[in-house]
């Protein structure tokens, strides 16, 4: 029986993706539950197993997109006893042949320990783990030339990351290299012909695609204005260092400080309500609850996990959240209801040592918190220059919906939140 392989839905917004890589060859047979292809889309990456046992052909190659329903590919179950009796046949060994099989093993084992550029080292596919597999097939990296630490030899998400690092060395020595053999000629590499030296044409992933309609959206339909402050971090680094250990020690997680900023954006929201709201069509929406959206970078793009009922979640709960969508981005495995629903965002630039920025806003959202890094700067401080922790801050705001003073006003009151965090509860 011929069974089709479609492409499943992964979301209500989601009409299309791409096949980033066939997990399964055509003509090979796979099991039932296990990885056919990645299936690629503006929101998510994930995994699309094989419903039934059976012998796979594909129908659409790597790199295609495809609709939500399409048939991709078909798995003949019929030919599953066929291909077990394959299977079975040569473990039917008589005992003479048994008794002869170690030897060469053992000889190709050797080799193997010796060159393990060869087929025999050679990590099968299933034993990547997906966020592994997305940078191999996205690096076109050859697994079976890296050696892998993890247990039993597995390749880990550092292995592949320095095998990219050590050829982009590789690839500037030897540009030098060509560079200054003759002065004002450019020696052609005997592999690549020289205009693949001088840039790579290639498409932008679905996710990469989304990001950029979002931005251009952003800044064609909302009239996106910022404005800027300035916090000591002092009493939130003291508060951190005092209770650091008592903290973690209650609740098993460190005190970071990302979830300082959204107990104050909260606090700020519920102040100037408005800038909780947005605007749909002619309405403006009012939202009276909490959902923040929480900025991560991953190497697939920006991707914006949104953090449920802010208001009414502790300190340790943020951090727990906050920890599990930005462990879950970098591998891959956010869901899309992980992504949808929020009515703030919070971004930080800091973290990648941005000092000053002006963030755009996460359509259909009315705004944006912006934080920067932490720098030392002298600060005049009751009649006194002091050198203190400063922090830049910038919200943007659709101009639209939230006026001036309603800007200023809420940037002020995360200001007075982080620098009085007492009035945060911290439980303790």
């Amino acid at each position: 029986m011929i069974i089709e392989v479609k492409v499943p839905s992964v979301g209500e917004s989601v009409t299309s993706g791409v096949v980033s890589a066939w997990h399964k060859k055509s003509g090979e047979f796979v099991n039932e539950g296990e990885p056919l292809f990645a299936l690629e889309t503006d929101k998510v990456s994930t995994d699309i197993v094989a419903e039934k046992s059976g012998v796979l052909e594909t129908k659409v190659p790597e790199g295609q997109e495809v609709k939500i329903g399409e048939v991709v590919a078909v798995i003949d179950d019929s030919k599953q006893t066929s291909k077990q009796g394959k299977e079975e046949k040569p473990k039917k060994k008589d005992p003479e042949a048994r008794k002869k099989e170690p030897e060469p093993e053992k000889k190709t084992a050797v080799a193997a320990g010796v060159d393990r550029s060869g087929p025999e080292s050679a990590p099968p596919a299933a034993s990547l783990s997906p966020g592994v597999r997305r940078i191999v097939e996205e690096e076109k990296l050859e697994p079976e030339k890296i050696t892998g630490t993890g247990q039993g030899g597995r390749l880990t998400k550092a292995d592949v990351l320095k095998a990219v690092e050590n050829r982009g060395k590789a690839g500037s020595v030897e540009s030098v290299g060509e560079a200054d053999s003759f002065p004002g000629t450019a020696a052609p590499s005997p592999t690549q012909p020289p205009h693949e030296a001088r840039f790579i044409r290639k498409k932008m992933s679905p996710l990469r695609r989304k990001i950029a309609q979002q931005l251009v959206m952003a800044q064609h339909t909302a009239a996106i204005l910022t404005t800027f402050n300035e916090c000591d971090m002092s009493a939130v680094q003291e508060l951190r260092r005092s209770k650091q250990d008592e903290f973690t020690k209650k609740h098993g997680i460190k005190l970071g400080l990302m979830s300082f900023f959204v107990k104050a954006a909260v606090e700020a929201l519920k102040a100037v309500p408005v800038v909780n709201g947005l605007i749909d069509g002619d309405d403006f929406i009012q939202n009276n609850f909490y959902d923040i959206g929480v900025a991560v970078g991953t190497e697939r793009g920006l991707v914006v996990p949104v953090v449920r009922d802010a208001d009414k979640k502790s300190f340790a709960d943020l951090e727990r959240d906050i920890a599990g969508y930005a462990e879950r981005a970098r591998e891959g495995k956010l869901k899309l209801e992980d992504l949808q629903g929020g009515t703030f965002t919070i971004t930080n630039g800091g973290v990648y040592g941005s000092l000053f920025a002006t963030p755009i806003l996460n359509p259909p959202q009315s705004g944006i918190l912006g934080m920067h890094k932490i720098m030392p700067r002298p600060m005049a401080i009751d009649g006194k220059v002091e050198v203190r922790p400063m922090m830049y801050l910038a919200l943007s705001y659709d101009h639209r919906a939230i006026d001036g003073k309603e800007a200023v006003t809420f940037l002020i009151k995360v200001k007075e939140c982080i620098e009085d965090p007492k009035r945060l509860s911290l439980d303790v």
